[in-house]
């Protein structure tokens, strides 16, 4: 629980303030996530630690391939699935999910934007991202997703 949350918060603390997640990060976090498997630190063995990462990556590469979420949030998810697991992972994700639908309706709310970003996500959903183009031409519908992040696999890994 400790690197998850060291890690979570470094993704996010970097992520606010250079709005990008570094891969020495999620790439050590990811090494550190297999070695603690690999020496029984965990109740994550080996092959449940890369199943982690491959599932978080899989969880999130959607995301990313509509422009909803950068790389490195990806391979942070991803990083944190070596911590957690596959059962651990997948609720991380969920919890992710919850906390960035929050976090994004209070920034557009705070940006004076929830109503249209409201209807651009709606448009998003029903369209299958047909409108990213649409919506990434705008200024200004951007937000850190890293602190989500860092909040959905805490809460998945309090709950295990």
């Amino acid at each position: 629980m400790v690197i998850v949350a060291a890690s979570g918060g470094a993704g996010a603390l970097i992520d606010l303030r250079c709005r990008r997640v570094p891969n020495p990060l999620t790439v050590g976090t990811a090494l550190l996530g297999v070695a603690c498997a690999a020496l029984h630190l965990t109740g994550v063995s080996v092959p449940a630690s890369l199943a982690g990462f491959a599932l978080g990556l899989l969880l999130m590469m959607p995301g990313h391939l509509i422009g909803a979420t950068g790389a490195g949030d990806v391979k942070l998810l991803a990083a944190m699935g070596t911590l957690l697991g596959p059962a651990g992972i997948g609720f991380a994700f969920l919890y992710t999910a919850v906390a960035g639908g929050l976090l994004a309706l209070i920034v557009a709310a705070t940006r004076g934007r929830l109503w249209a970003t409201v209807g651009q996500t709606a448009a998003l959903v029903g369209t299958g991202g047909a409108n990213v183009a649409e919506i990434e031409g705008q200024s200004n519908n951007r937000f850190a997703y890293a602190p989500a992040i860092a909040i959905g696999a805490l809460v998945a890994a309090v709950r295990f």
